[in-house]
């Protein structure tokens, strides 16, 4: 299988982090050198591994923004 490559290009911040020192971040991540997304996902400290997470597009995000806009003004929480 090959290795898979990323660049983080962009760090917007920190969702969480656990006691071993992994952070969920939000990142705009190239992954295998293509156009970079915004990323949500689990980084090790010192970002050499990865967890499971989620890509999104521009379009994608903004649509998600505008989806948990509406619920945190709502009551569902």
């Amino acid at each position: 299988m090959a290795d898979i490559t990323y660049d983080i290009v962009k760090h917007y911040g920190v969702l969480s982090e656990e006691r071993n020192g992994w952070k969920k971040e939000v990142n705009l991540v190239s992954w295998n050198s293509r156009e970079p997304k915004f990323d949500i996902r689990d980084w090790a400290p010192g970002h050499e591994k990865v967890g499971k997470g989620v890509t999104l597009t521009r379009e994608e995000a903004q649509k998600l923004i505008g989806f948990l806009s509406g619920a945190l003004t709502g009551t569902e929480l």
